[in-house]
């Protein structure tokens, strides 16, 4: 099961080495969030400078705990084993003065708990980018993004007016509050995707201000999103497929897998693939996410001093 950045990710996960001996790069920067807000498009924005060490896979989660997470891939790159593992990931990133990494899981409570906690365990000067995004889209994006990606069969009514998941990761200063309360506020960059999108230079010349690198190397800075949902039909799992799916990522697959021709795997998840039109989202929904999330952008605004009613559209249409 994919991540936020969806496909096929090709990895050796094998390894028992536990890392070289010696002082490893460590990471320094975490971009936490928020899933479906542009991540993807901001982690390739920062691994193109050329003092940044981004690492892959984007989204390793590993101060997230082993009975928390819930992407089989994640559990198949096996960090949970040891600090040395998750290390591993950063050690091209050389004498580079800013190194990162970028997990959405990092702000999903209260579904994933216990994280800032971690991050400042490992490194109390640490410092963090969160990304934010119009909350109705985002919460709409996310629900979108997991009928491609984990098995979501309900309607959009069903599960965004239903499930509580969809709306607390829109919930931005809940997701923030943890870790305002463990770190300097300077050591926290807040972003809207809106800005990012509006003037991606701009926004970009920023950030890298911000991380004491120069602000100039903003090269590849197009504001074209990344890992951005299809407009009208998406590819999902057949339901059959899911079980299938994960046992891909299970060891015994990895050790038969070499032996398996490219050819065949591609065909084989084809037949486990179903192309399906994006219903339109009835109007009452829309009315409803709103109700439900103004009062969580008016606690966000409080706690940042900050309006959002000239970005979020869709929160605030009334005022358009």
């Amino acid at each position: 099961m994919p991540g936020e950045t969806g496909g096929e990710i090709e990895m050796d996960v094998d390894s028992e080495s536990g890392g070289s001996t010696g002082a490893a790069p460590r990471p320094n920067l975490f971009l936490i969030g928020a899933m479906k807000s542009a991540t993807g498009t901001l982690h390739r924005h920062l691994k193109q400078h050329p003092d940044i060490f981004m690492c892959e896979p984007k989204e390793p989660c590993y101060f997230v705990e082993r009975s928390q997470l819930n992407w089989p891939f994640i559990e198949a790159l096996g960090l949970w084993r040891g600090e040395s593992y998750y290390l591993q990931l950063f050690e091209g990133a050389g004498d580079a003065p800013v190194i990162g990494e970028s997990s959405t899981m990092y702000t999903k409570l209260p579904q994933i708990t216990g994280v800032p906690e971690r991050i400042a365990a490992f490194d109390a000067d640490a410092r963090f980018i969160y990304i934010m995004r119009d909350p109705v889209e985002r919460a709409v994006s996310h629900y979108w993004h997991t009928v491609r990606w984990d098995d979501e069969r309900r309607t959009p009514e069903e599960a965004l007016l239903g499930d509580p998941m969809y709306l607390d990761v829109s919930d931005y200063a809940m997701q923030l509050r943890p870790y305002l309360e463990l770190f300097d506020r300077d050591q926290i960059m807040v972003l809207t995707t809106e800005e990012l999108s509006g003037d991606t230079a701009a926004t970009v010349q920023r950030l890298f201000e911000w991380l004491g690198v120069d602000p100039e190397a903003t090269a590849g800075a197009d504001g074209v999103r990344a890992n951005k949902t299809p407009e009208e039909r998406i590819v999902r799992r057949k339901a059959w497929m899911v079980p299938i799916e994960r046992l891909r990522w299970s060891k015994a697959y990895r050790a038969v897998r070499p032996l398996v021709p490219k050819s065949i795997r591609t065909s084989a998840r084809g037949v486990g693939q179903e192309s399906i039109e994006k219903v339109e989202i009835d109007d009452a929904v829309y009315a409803e996410l709103r109700r439900r999330l103004e009062p969580r952008v008016a606690e966000l605004e409080e706690l940042l001093g900050r309006s959002f009613r000239d970005e979020w559209r869709t929160l605030y249409p009334a005022d358009a």
